[in-house]
């Protein structure tokens, strides 16, 4: 069932969208909301992929392809939201079926490979919420060796994995990752059947924790803070459609508005157990766990810091070896940091990673915590 949102929540939504600096739109666009250029985004529920189904429920956006939000309606654009498993996701985007899809920066170099893509935004970063979760007799890394571990092979998981092993000094090959459903993994371990070690993420870290209390955490994505980064990816092409660029900076604009209502005292509960509906049936308590354990890049501030900071390359450089390595691409692509028509390394990338949208947004006369204080229904 839909969860049904107060009126003047909504209401109150609405008018913080159109508090913000006109917009000049790309004169190539219509301005009738019946004629904007319409593009798709494929999501799957994850915590700050939640995001754009919520808004769209409380009325920021309407996900319905033909129906305009106000956030829309100020980019003139046509957002179309496609909610779908993660791999589905993954071929939607791959096979050309959506415009734009939420992705990590692994698993979007996959489709990249065949469609040349640019990383527009970054939604948040594992910070725990991916862990090696090991029963009570297993006190170190030592202790682990002849012990299988199982998890989705050549997944974040076992990323994360590799990753801890590397920084403890031990050599991956030494130990055994074995292929296996992170649910039926969790499953197995909670109820004791033969598996001693598992590495898997929210909700089954939690769920795994909460239903034994003999097992624990060994190690998580907390020792390799800012490398698992979860995202939204849009085709190149789409972006040079009437449109497309307006469309990513709404794509943008919605993430942002939305973290805006979040970190409101007033609604902040409200807007995580929204989220919360949309990820597992979460409640309020395990909400309030999961964004500590998938940090938000909730501002242009924090999103800029990773797409300009200087440690992006490097990391994307160990992403891409892991990934050359256990054969999930064939060869390490070539990605570009940067605008991508400005910035010649960029222009000739098959994968770029572009600040310039979220910094678009943010000239525009992005939403301020003040603006959407005064607008507060109970001011």
């Amino acid at each position: 069932m839909r969860r049904l949102f107060p009126l003047a929540l909504i209401g109150f939504l609405i008018a913080c969208s159109s508090q913000t600096t006109d917009v000049p739109v790309d004169p190539q666009v219509a301005t009738d909301p019946s004629e904007f250029p319409s593009f798709s985004l494929a999501w799957s529920e994850y915590p700050s992929w939640s995001v754009f189904g919520v808004a769209s429920e409380i009325g920021l956006v309407n996900g319905d392809k033909g129906k305009v939000g106000p956030i829309e309606e100020r980019w003139g654009v046509d957002m179309v939201l496609r909610e779908a498993d993660y791999d589905t996701c993954i071929n939607l985007y791959g096979n050309g079926e959506v415009d734009a899809a939420a992705l990590t920066n692994m698993d979007s170099l996959i489709p990249a490979a065949s469609r040349p893509t640019v990383a527009i935004l970054p939604t948040s970063t594992s910070f725990g919420a991916d862990a090696l979760i090991v029963e009570g007799g297993i006190k170190s890394v030592d202790d682990l060796k002849g012990v299988p571990v199982y998890g989705l092979a050549k997944s974040v998981s076992e990323y994360v994995f590799a990753r801890n092993l590397v920084l403890q000094g031990r050599n991956p090959a030494d130990f055994t990752f074995t292929n296996m459903d992170p649910g039926a993994a969790a499953t197995a371990l909670q109820q004791k059947q033969q598996i001693r070690a598992i590495m898997v993420w929210n909700p089954f870290v939690l769920e795994t924790l909460r239903r034994r209390a003999d097992v624990h955490v060994l190690f998580d994505s907390t020792t390799i803070p800012g490398e698992v980064i979860d995202m939204v990816v849009m085709a190149r092409a789409s972006l040079q459609y009437p449109g497309g660029e307006n469309f990513a900076r709404a794509v943008i604009d919605t993430y942002y508005a939305f973290n805006l209502v979040m970190a409101d005292p007033a609604h902040h509960d409200e807007m995580l157990v929204a989220l919360g509906s949309k990820f597992s049936n979460l409640g309020l308590t395990d909400m309030e766990v999961v964004v500590k354990q998938t940090q938000f890049y909730a501002t242009s501030d924090r999103g800029l810091g990773v797409y300009e900071g200087t440690g992006l390359p490097e990391i994307m450089g160990r992403v891409t070896q892991f990934c050359v390595e256990r054969e999930i691409v064939p060869s390490s692509p070539t990605i570009g940091y940067g605008h991508q028509w400005s910035t010649p390394e960029a222009a000739a990338s098959p994968y770029v990673f572009d600040p310039s949208y979220m910094l678009d947004v943010q000239m525009s006369g992005v939403y301020t915590k003040d603006s959407i204080l005064v607008l507060m229904p109970d001011k």
